[in-house]
């Protein structure tokens, strides 16, 4: 699954820098996931760093983007081959 950050945001800043694949910016009100770029860390942390970062628990699983591990890590390859 891809992730989405909720309007519990705060725009604290400390999600962004933490993906490792640029899949969070800023948007018009709050901070953003784009799904197409979101792995959940798979390839890079046993873990989504932005959830662990953040303060106010607002990210979570994108009911709308629902997808195995296994797609995750073949979205990841296909973001490093692009590279």
């Amino acid at each position: 699954m891809a992730l989405i950050i909720t309007d519990e945001c705060i725009n604290c800043d400390v999600c962004e820098p933490e993906c490792p694949n640029s899949a969070i910016s800023q948007g018009e009100e709050i901070y953003e996931i784009n799904s197409s770029l979101c792995t959940e860390c798979v390839g890079h942390f046993n873990e989504p760093q932005c959830i662990e970062v953040c303060p106010v628990d607002c990210i979570i699983n994108n009911p709308n983007m629902i997808e195995s591990k296994d797609q995750l890590q073949a979205k990841y390859q296909a973001l490093i081959n692009k590279k």
